[in-house]
């Protein structure tokens, strides 16, 4: 048993209604992985039986569709390309693979060809496109360790995710439940699920590993998936036949415990600067004073009450606006000291561009840096320095008579 393409004059707008009984898939819709097909039945022949696909029968496969002909519980045949077969019950099967290739063909030299004695006949369809929106959810935080914050923290994560079935006779025989005619991905998912998120556990494991931090984790979700991918897609494909395609994380929630060390971690970051430590000090003084004036028993009563709070936590004020001060100041002067470093580094840079700027006959260099061949340096207007001579007295000199001995420059 197996079908044969169905070419000619078959093709055509009218080509169903030639034959007795046409098989279409059932409605199948983007989470549906797995749909039995349906009789449409033409002319007189309304007395067939639902388990049985008389011989000359039409299937038509859509796009993105893997059909299955099962004969007794055994596949007899297969295929993955669009278009219209007929059922020949004298034929050997065609297996028509599509763009799925060899690993099709040994799936199905282990199923095996399951005979030519006919006890239940029928037409399954398996879906091969990216099945999408598969919703995840953390039910328990995962732990990451977060190196910039020193700290073991957890995490929940929703979102998405994607499979695509690449081997369909792998999935049909593994994942699919026997005596069923059609599923949804969500009556098969528990198994998966669970695996899944495991192997997230793993994968952000791997990104703590990598010192990710661990408010990244919502913008990485495509290294996420790769990573996921590296953990499940080996094991999902030689097993089910499918893999994942894509990881869309929508939310990430820390805990209560781990949101308190992250506030506490950047309240404490922000404090280390001095300016932003001494404006948090200075406005506790202001909020103190606010809060003593409108004080239910009296202003007098609240500004003596903060009277003796600055006596008492005086020290404690003086000693931190002091320490704010000196922290300011050696900034200030390490800032100072960082622009005359720039500054010598800068002048060292155009005395050696100076030094080692290309001259021209009769040029000179100017203290701006500009090469010039006047007398007048034509970027500033300063005049050309005067040349030295050598005096037959070994005197140097940049006049015109030797200053020791008077003779005159040559």
């Amino acid at each position: 048993m197996g079908i044969v393409r169905a070419i000619g004059q078959a093709i055509g707008g009218g080509f169903a209604d030639t034959w007795l009984e046409v098989v279409e898939p059932e409605n199948m819709g983007d989470h549906t992985v797995f749909t039995k097909g349906v009789l449409t039945r033409k002319g007189e022949n309304k007395k067939g039986t639902d388990n049985t696909v008389s011989d000359g029968s039409v299937i038509h496969v859509y796009d993105n569709q893997f059909m299955l002909l099962v004969d007794g519980g055994k596949v007899v045949d297969y295929t993955a390309e669009p278009g219209y077969y007929t059922v020949n019950n004298s034929s050997m099967p065609s297996m028509f693979n599509g763009q799925l290739g060899e690993s099709i063909k040994e799936s199905f030299n282990r199923i095996k060809f399951g005979g030519q004695t006919p006890t239940k006949q029928q037409v399954f369809f398996i879906n091969l496109q990216e099945i999408k929106g598969i919703k995840f959810g953390t039910r328990n935080p995962i732990n990451y360790f977060d190196s910039f914050y020193n700290a073991e923290l957890f995490l929940r994560a929703h979102g998405t995710y994607s499979i695509k079935i690449i081997n369909p006779l792998q999935f049909y025989q593994e994942a699919i439940p026997r005596n069923k005619d059609h599923v949804e991905i969500e009556e098969i998912n528990e198994q998966y699920m669970a695996e899944f998120l495991e192997a997230m556990q793993s994968a952000i494991n791997q990104m703590s590993a990598d010192g990710q931090r661990i408010s990244f984790v919502t913008s990485k979700a495509r290294e996420l998936g790769k990573y996921m991918s590296t953990i499940l897609d080996e094991e999902w494909n030689q097993t089910r036949g499918m893999e994942i395609q894509a990881v869309g994380i929508a939310s990430v929630s820390y805990d209560e415990e781990s949101q308190r060390l992250i506030n506490l971690r950047n309240e404490g970051a922000m404090l280390s600067d001095p300016t932003i430590r001494e404006g948090y000090v200075q406005g506790a003084v202001a909020r103190g004073m606010e809060a003593a004036g409108s004080n239910a028993n009296g202003s007098m009563a609240g500004f003596m009450g903060m009277g003796m709070a600055m006596n008492a936590g005086g020290n404690f004020m003086g000693a931190a606006g002091a320490t704010n001060m000196a922290q300011m100041q050696m900034n200030q002067q390490a800032n100072q000291m960082n622009q005359q470093a720039m500054a010598q580094q800068q002048a060292a840079q155009t005395e050696q561009a100076m030094q080692s700027a290309p001259k021209t006959a009769g040029a000179w260099v100017c203290s701006c840096g500009h090469e010039n061949t006047g007398k007048f340096c034509s970027e500033c207007g300063k005049p050309a320095p005067a040349k030295e001579w050598t005096c037959s007295c070994g005197t140097v000199n940049t006049g015109k008579f030797c200053s020791e001995c008077g003779s005159p420059r040559p």
